[in-house]
């Protein structure tokens, strides 16, 4: 994996399309996911470079494509962490993955984490381009009741959300198993 504070990156080839992406949000919930995973990363997307510039395609409100740097610039410090297959993607490889990953353009964000296509969180997009169109499934998929819901603010905000109908067997996929 690679590690680094820059916030001004363009068309750097130490990233490659399909590496993946994290970093600490700044967004409402962020808290929120990073209380019931255990993990700082709240947030990720895939590096894709077309057109001579690195971007990040990831699931935010809606679907789409953000400038690496400016990525990299809406996270906590500008930290982040990229991390690579270990047998290096071909191109063709590469082209299936963006593809995919591609369809959802434009989808908007689903803050109720369900497993549809009808809109997509920023885990699951990554999840389901990489098992879709390479066959790879990044890590194993959970429920929801798996995760640590005790918390004030998960349990405010899930009944925001949900009301008394929390989907605790919702099929999910959270940054923190895709960065395990």
């Amino acid at each position: 994996f690679v590690c680094g504070l820059s916030s001004h990156v363009f068309a750097n080839p130490q990233f490659q399309t399909g590496d993946i992406i994290f970093h600490i949000s700044k967004s409402q919930q962020s808290l929120v996911i990073q209380q019931v995973t255990h993990s700082p990363y709240s947030h990720m997307g895939m590096i894709v470079n077309k057109n001579g510039q690195t971007w990040v395609l990831e699931a935010i409100q809606p679907v789409q494509y953000t400038a690496l740097n400016k990525w990299i610039a809406r996270g906590v410090k500008g930290h982040y962490v990229v991390k690579r297959m270990q047998s290096a993607l071909n191109v063709s490889q590469k082209q299936k993955l963006v593809k995919n990953a591609e369809q959802y353009l434009g989808r908007p964000y689903d803050i109720y984490f369900e497993w549809s296509n009808r809109a997509i969180y920023c885990s699951e997009i990554i999840w389901k381009a990489y098992d879709d169109a390479l066959g790879i499934q990044l890590a194993p998929l959970q429920h929801l009741k798996q995760f640590d819901l005790k918390q004030n603010e998960v349990q405010r905000l899930m009944r925001q959300r949900y009301g008394q109908n929390i989907p605790l067997n919702e099929q999910v996929i959270a940054p923190k198993a895709i960065y395990d």
